[in-house]
C-alpha cells in the first residue's frame, strides 16, 4: 500500500472515530435527559454519515461525470424522501412520528359546537364526595382517597361505558355529580364541553374563536376546568379566563389575559400554550398571567370578575397555583419560569421566591409536604429537590435539604405517600425515591411519558401509549395488579377518578370505564 492510499484510507477511520466520540459522549453526557440525548445522537450520526458521503464523493478518486451522478442520485432521494414522508408529530422523548404524505391523519368526525336550542340544561351545583371538580383531583395533589379499588381485574375488569370522538387538546375532565367538563379544539374553535358521566352525551358546549397548534407540543388547550358553585372557570391555550354559567355553558364574564396587557408576546408566551388550570379560594379566581411588572399572578373576583390584586413579575412556566399552608402560614405557592413563587392568598403580596433555573419547561406540580416542606421535581435533566421553608415576621429562609437526578418528571405529577415519592423519571419508569434523602428506592414498569394517580392505596398509571395500569406501589417495590388498553394513541391527559369512574382521553378519544371496588 503505498503512503498516497494510506493517506486516502486514514480518514473514513478519524471520521468514524469523532462521530463515535461524540455519541458517545451525547449518550453519556446527557443521560439525565432522553429527549436531549436522542436528539444529539441522532445529529451526531448524521452528522458522520454526511462527512463519510462528502469524503467519498470528493476523496476517494472519483471521476467528475461518476461523481455528478452520485450527487444528483443523492438529492433525489433525499427530496424524494421528503416528498414522500411528513411529520406528524413528537413522542415524550423526541421522537419524531412519521407517515406518508398521501395518507391522511385519521382526525376524529366531531359535530360542529351544540346550538343554544338543543343544550340540555344541568345542574353542576350540587356536590358529593365522589366529586373531581378540578386539576389533579379534590385536593388537586393527585390523590383520591374516597374509594377502594378491587385488586384483582381479571377476574373483575373494568367495564368501559362509554367511547367517543373528542377534539384536540390535554386537558382533563373536571367532574361534579352526574357531568363531566373539558376542553377541547375543533377547527378554528375552542371549546368546553360538558358530558353526562355515564354515558358520554354532550349537554352542552362553549365555542371561543381561535386555536393553538403545534407539530411537537400537540394541538388545542392544555389547562383543566374547574367547577366550583355551579360555575365553571376554565383556561385557554392563548390565555382566554372565561367563567361560564355550569347550567348552560353560557358565558358570564372573559378575560383575554394576553392581549389586554401591553406586552412583548413572543417574550412572555410560553412555546406550548398556557397551561395554568384556574384555583378557586373563597370567592377569589386565581391564575398565572406569567407577565412582569405585578401580573405574573392574578386574581379576579368570581362573581363579577372584576380584577382583585396582582403580584409578582416572574414569566410562566406550565404549572397551575396550589393552595397549602407552610410554617403555619396560608399561601398560594406556584413554579414559574425560572423559580418557585408564594404568596398571600388574599392580597396577593409576594412572600417568598426560590431561585430556579435551567432554561427549560417546568410541568409537574410543587408538593407541600407538612408542616414546612416543599417538594419540587422536573425533568429534561432537572430533577427534584426537597426545600424547607421557614419564617418569622417579615423574613422567610429556604433551605435546600437536598438535589438530586433520580427523579425527573417531564410532564407527570409527583405523588407522596408514606415518606416516599413516586413519578415517571423522564418517560424511563415508575420511580420511587426516599424523602429524607432524595435517593432512589426502587426503579420500574415503563410507562412513558404519561401520568399517575393515587386511588387511596394503589397507583393508577395512564402510559404514554394509552394503556392503564394499576399498581400497587410501596417503598419496598411494586407490582403490577392489572390493565386495560384504554386509549390507542399518545395520552399525556391526566386521568379523572370520580368514584368508581374513571374517565381518560388524550386528543382524539375520550371514554369512561366503571371500576370494580373493594368490598
Amino acid at each position: 500500500m503505498t503512503p498516497s492510499t494510506a493517506r486516502r484510507r486514514h480518514p473514513p477511520y478519524v471520521i468514524l472515530a469523532i462521530g463515535a466520540l461524540a455519541m458517545l459522549g451525547a449518550w453519556f453526557g446527557l443521560q439525565f435527559d432522553h429527549a436531549k440525548q436522542f436528539l444529539a445522537t441522532s445529529s451526531a450520526a448524521g452528522a458522520t454519515v454526511l462527512a463519510l458521503t462528502l469524503r467519498w464523493l470528493f476523496f476517494s478518486g472519483l471521476d467528475r461525470s461518476a461523481r455528478n451522478r452520485w450527487l444528483m442520485a443523492i438529492a433525489a432521494t433525499v427530496a424524494a424522501f421528503f416528498s414522500l414522508v411528513k411529520l406528524e408529530g413528537c413522542s415524550g422523548n423526541n421522537h419524531p412520528v412519521l407517515a406518508w404524505r398521501w395518507v391522511p391523519r385519521r382526525e376524529p368526525t366531531l359535530p360542529p359546537p351544540l346550538p343554544a336550542e338543543q343544550t340540555t340544561p344541568v345542574d353542576l351545583s350540587p356536590t358529593t364526595p365522589d366529586d373531581s371538580p378540578q386539576f389533579l383531583g379534590p385536593q388537586r395533589d393527585a390523590h383520591v382517597n374516597e374509594v377502594h379499588l378491587a385488586r384483582d381485574w381479571s377476574t373483575h375488569p373494568p367495564r368501559e361505558l362509554w367511547r367517543r370522538a373528542v377534539g384536540a387538546g390535554w386537558s382533563s375532565f373536571a367532574v361534579v355529580g352526574d357531568y363531566a367538563v373539558t376542553q377541547e379544539q375543533r377547527g378554528n374553535d375552542e371549546l368546553v364541553v360538558c358530558y353526562r358521566k355515564l354515558t358520554g352525551e354532550v349537554c352542552w358546549t362553549h365555542a371561543d374563536p381561535g386555536s393553538f397548534e403545534s407539530v411537537i407540543g400537540g394541538n388545542g388547550p392544555r389547562a383543566t376546568p374547574t367547577i366550583h358553585s355551579g360555575r365553571v372557570y376554565t383556561m385557554g391555550a392563548k390565555g382566554r379566563l372565561n367563567c361560564l354559567d355550569g347550567a348552560t355553558g353560557k358565558p358570564i364574564w372573559s378575560h383575554a389575559l394576553l392581549d389586554e396587557h401591553a406586552a412583548d408576546f413572543a417574550q412572555v408566551f410560553p412555546e406550548w400554550g398556557k397551561s395554568c388550570s384556574p384555583l378557586i379560594v373563597e370567592n377569589l379566581v386565581i391564575v398565572s398571567r406569567g407577565l412582569p411588572d405585578g401580573h405574573s399572578l392574578e386574581a379576579y373576583d368570581a362573581e363579577t370578575g372584576k380584577l382583585v390584586w396582582h403580584a409578582g413579575d416572574a414569566l410562566s412556566a406550565y404549572d397551575s397555583p396550589v393552595l397549602t399552608t407552610i410554617d403555619g402560614v396560608p399561601q398560594i405557592v406556584i413554579v414559574n419560569r425560572e423559580s418557585v413563587d408564594a404568596h398571600d392568598p388574599k392580597t396577593g403580596e409576594h412572600l417568598w421566591s426560590y431561585e430556579w433555573k435551567g432554561g427549560e419547561p417546568k410541568v409537574p406540580q410543587p408538593v407541600p409536604i407538612e408542616p414546612n416542606k416543599l417538594l419540587i421535581a422536573a425533568g429534561y435533566g432537572l430533577g427534584a429537590k426537597l426545600l424547607k421553608i421557614g419564617h418569622a415576621p417579615g423574613v422567610w429562609t429556604i433551605q435546600e435539604l437536598w438535589s438530586k437526578r433520580y427523579l425527573k418528571p417531564k410532564f407527570t405529577n409527583v405523588i407522596v405517600r408514606d415518606g416516599v415519592a413516586y413519578g415517571l423519571d423522564d418517560g424511563s419508569a415508575l420511580t420511587c425515591i426516599d424523602l429524607a434523602t432524595g435517593n432512589r428506592r426502587w426503579r420500574g414498569g415503563r410507562y412513558g411519558h404519561g401520568q399517575i394517580l393515587q386511588a387511596f392505596d394503589l397507583l393508577i398509571v395512564q402510559a404514554e401509549s394509552g394503556e392503564v395500569v394499576l399498581v400497587d406501589a410501596k417503598p419496598e417495590g411494586a407490582t403490577e395488579l392489572g390493565h386495560i388498553t384504554a386509549l390507542a394513541e399518545k395520552t399525556w391527559n391526566e386521568p379523572t377518578l370520580a368514584g368508581r369512574y374513571l374517565l381518560v382521553r388524550n386528543d382524539r378519544e375520550a371514554a369512561c370505564y366503571e371500576l370494580p371496588v373493594a368490598k
